[in-house]
């Protein structure tokens, strides 16, 4: 009788050659690409079943001694769509009687494996984990406004989690084969809330680590961390280059000629600013100190100068810079 033939290094997208930590790595990627909770609508049956032969390929290549019976297959991995197995094939247990797969699994795996009686799935012993395993690390993004990051404070944050499936706790099967609740990923989606400290001066691209807030560990194993990734959200006013803050301000004619005094933003507030005579566009006036804080102690902020040029002008306005132009002709 022939079935479908599986492909499973294709299915998991490594090599025939590929290590176990090289098909352990891809088979979490295509697990989190692919888990139904992450997908809807019709889109959530074909997730479901790629879901499933993502499992099916990863329980037998992750098993060395699966691997290496399917491994003895032989030429006959690529004999196409139809796989029959060849009469040579000893100690292999075929099923040719079957009903659509114990435990969900592929006609083809059955026929290689059994179902949960023939050594499979189903068998003793198996998604036994040998001591306590360390949950995950996780990393999320925490947006920030610039104020929030100079200042520091606290932060409620509201984050979508991987929490241990309490159907199956965590081994990824149940006594039918794959976990229905978790779909063997051993994990369910979740959410928790979290009040988060934010020490005063973090940057774009700092780091928050919250111990114990990762993962959930298994057989006694303790949680991994979270580390939240700080992005600073577009400000108005400033932007930030390091520990440094730039802003413009705006000066009439006469002020960049003659010098004033003129009142600036800062993080801290308002401060005055003093203009010296003969400031041209695009001059950056620095105010010492008035940047972001550091370990040896706070950047600058740097005043970038424009000049407004008067769309209208009154009659006498109009005379006086003609008079200008006429002095500034006879220099």
């Amino acid at each position: 009788m022939g079935v479908a033939y599986q492909d499973y290094y294709k299915v998991l997208g490594v090599s025939r050659d590929a290590t176990e930590k090289e098909i352990k790595a891809a088979y979490r990627k295509l697990a989190r690409q692919w888990h139904p909770d992450v997908h809807t609508g019709k889109g959530k049956e074909e997730a479901e079943e790629k879901f499933k032969l993502i499992n099916e390929a990863y329980e037998v290549l992750k098993d060395p001694e699966k691997r290496a019976k399917y491994d003895q297959l032989g030429a006959n991995w690529q004999a196409g769509q139809d796989f029959r197995p060849p009469p040579d094939m000893e100690g292999f247990h075929f099923y040719t009687d079957f009903t659509g797969g114990a435990g969900g699994f592929s006609d083809f795996f059955e026929m290689l494996f059994g179902g949960a009686g023939g050594g499979g799935f189903g068998g003793a012993g198996r998604g036994v984990r040998r001591g306590p395993v360390r949950g995950r690390d996780i990393e999320a993004e925490l947006e920030l406004t610039l104020e929030e990051a100079y200042r520091g404070g606290e932060k409620v944050l509201q984050l979508a989690n991987r929490e241990v499936c309490q159907a199956c706790g965590g081994t990824g099967y149940d006594n039918d084969g794959f976990c229905r609740r978790c779909g063997g990923a051993g994990e369910t989606a979740g959410h928790k809330t979290l009040t988060v400290k934010i020490p005063p001066g973090v940057r774009q691209g700092s780091r928050i680590r919250l111990k114990g807030q990762g993962g959930e560990g298994l057989a006694g194993g303790g949680k991994g961390d979270l580390y939240l990734k700080v992005r600073l959200a577009p400000h108005p006013v400033f932007k930030v280059q390091e520990l440094d803050l730039e802003t413009e301000i705006t000066l009439r004619p006469d002020q960049a000629v003659l010098g004033d005094k003129v009142t600036v933003p800062t993080l801290d507030g308002p401060v005055t600013m003093k203009v010296p005579p003969g400031t041209r566009a695009g001059k950056r006036l620095r105010l010492r100190g008035k940047g972001m804080p550091g370990r040896d102690g706070r950047g600058d902020q740097y005043v970038r100068i424009k000049i407004d040029i008067p769309g209208q002008l009154s009659v006498e306005e109009e005379q006086l810079y003609r008079q200008l132009a006429a002095l500034r002709k006879g220099v």
